[in-house]
């Protein structure tokens, strides 16, 4: 086994202290030049590389923020991933991204890991609808900031959009158009953000006058292209089908795009469709998807921006205002629900 180069080898090297060599890599200013420039010479000879981990358990401190979402196969939470990123890079940390797939075991299994690193904090889209989870996380002390959840207490900070409100401008839009038979592909009935949106989408029928009955929801198990193709072909079987389908992700109604597609069903003419994300895929999809924007990006950014504030306060004798942000949706109308009724 090739031998790990540690700091001893290039002070050896150098001619110097160990001691003047952490002093060149943590406190330069504080050595004299000629010294410097030998210990960096030995150093970039050597290839010496300094432990991270070592440091992190020397300080205390770590330089990594951990992030675990949902599903890294949706570009909803890659777009996540890439705002909060931007952010820690400014800060000078990394990013350790994890994907629970949905699964509350796998989630645990992250957070467990998360404590095991002592990372700076993390950001967490939360799987476990029941909390177990959360509560086991908090006696670790580590700061953490919900993502695409509202906090349910003041004792986290959260960041959000307003899935009620993006639901009803899904519906409205689709009522405006002058349907009065729509389905909601739903997805797993435990995350909030799915029966949220369905809360929405029951106030704007209500809005129009229109009965909760108005509404035939079709639960998937998951938020995917697979689930939203299975819906679709549970849509195409029913007796009175909707002229219309509000889906509770961009995976989905592009799932149900395609089996609307397979089946020789016209989309919008036979079949109205509406997204929710406004990934990228949705505007290049073969019909063009009409879709709720959610501000992906930002919501990593400013997330990671409030877990920075929390852990800058940590050590100190004040206190941080926790926060939750909640930010606005937007509808995005293309071609897939622009059919005259």
């Amino acid at each position: 086994m090739a031998h790990s180069v540690g700091i001893k080898d290039v002070a050896r090297a150098a001619g110097v202290s160990v001691g003047t060599v952490s002093n060149v890599i943590n406190r330069p200013g504080t050595v004299a030049t000629e010294t410097r420039a030998r210990v960096l010479s030995a150093i970039d000879r050597l290839g010496y590389v300094r432990s991270e981990s070592a440091r992190q358990l020397r300080a205390g401190r770590s330089r990594i923020m951990g992030l675990l979402v949902l599903d890294m196969g949706n570009p909803f939470f890659v777009d996540v991933a890439r705002g909060a990123e931007r952010a820690a890079r400014e800060a000078g940390l990394g990013v350790m991204v994890c994907n629970s797939a949905q699964n509350p075991g796998e989630e645990a299994e992250y957070l467990s890991l998360f404590a095991e690193q002592r990372v700076r904090g993390v950001l967490l889209t939360p799987a476990d609808a029941t909390g177990r989870n959360i509560e086991g996380f908090r006696r670790h002390n580590i700061p953490f900031v919900l993502v695409d959840r509202v906090a349910e207490g003041t004792t986290e900070c959260s960041v959000s959009v307003d899935d009620v409100a993006g639901g009803a401008l899904a519906v409205r839009h689709l009522v405006d158009a002058g349907h009065r038979s729509i389905a909601y592909v739903s997805g797993p009935p435990g995350l909030n953000q799915v029966r949220d949106r369905r809360t929405g989408a029951l106030a704007a029928l209500a809005e129009a006058g229109l009965g909760a009955d108005a509404l035939r929801e079709l639960p998937t198990e998951r938020l995917d292209v697979a689930a939203g193709r299975d819906a679709g072909a549970r849509l195409l079987g029913l007796a009175e089908r909707p002229t219309a389908v509000f889906c509770a992700n961009d995976l989905l109604a592009l799932g149900v795009l395609q089996a609307m597609y397979a089946a020789g069903v016209g989309v919008p003419d036979d079949l109205a469709i509406v997204g929710y994300d406004d990934i990228e895929f949705a505007a290049a999809a073969a019909v063009p998807l009409t879709s709720v924007r959610q501000p992906a990006v930002t919501m990593g950014a400013m997330a990671a921006e409030l877990l920075l504030e929390e852990t800058e306060l940590e050590g100190t004798d004040r206190a941080h205002p926790h926060r939750r942000v909640v930010l606005q949706p937007e509808l995005v109308v293309r071609r897939s629900s622009l059919a005259a009724r």
